[in-house]
């Protein structure tokens, strides 16, 4: 069964870090276009950041700030999400994806994609 499989995540006070992790089962990712969403209370999902096939420059969302880092590593067929200096409005379920054939814009814009991961939540409060 291909599926993408997510871990780390928990709970950060404000200004902390934390990296999520994302390994897919049944493929690798070294011909696949990458992506991270998230989900925050009260709101509709949004895209955090993506990474095309072929390791372009990535995109990411403007309230990311330079504060995250999206990357994966081949070797260890592993995608990341690294965050730095989180913030409570940053608390939400967060979401790996994957897909072959996908564009950065299909993935990170209306959020299509082929394989998504369970889901990880991130809780930042003091």
């Amino acid at each position: 069964q291909l599926q993408l499989v997510q871990s780390g995540g928990g709970f950060v006070q404000p200004g902390e870090s934390l990296t999520l992790s994302c390994t897919p089962s049944g493929f690798t990712l070294n011909t696949y276009a990458i992506g991270w969403f998230r989900q925050v209370s009260g709101k509709a999902r949004e895209a955090i950041g993506c990474l095309g096939r072929r390791d372009t420059t990535p995109w990411y969302a403007d309230f990311v700030k330079g504060r995250f880092t999206i990357s994966k590593d081949n070797a260890l067929n592993t995608m990341y999400l690294q965050m730095n200096d989180l913030n409570e409005y940053d608390t939400g379920v967060y979401y790996c994806m994957a897909d072959p054939w996908r564009t950065v814009a299909a993935m990170c814009e209306m959020l299509r994609y082929g394989y998504g991961g369970q889901g990880t939540q991130v809780t930042v409060s003091s």
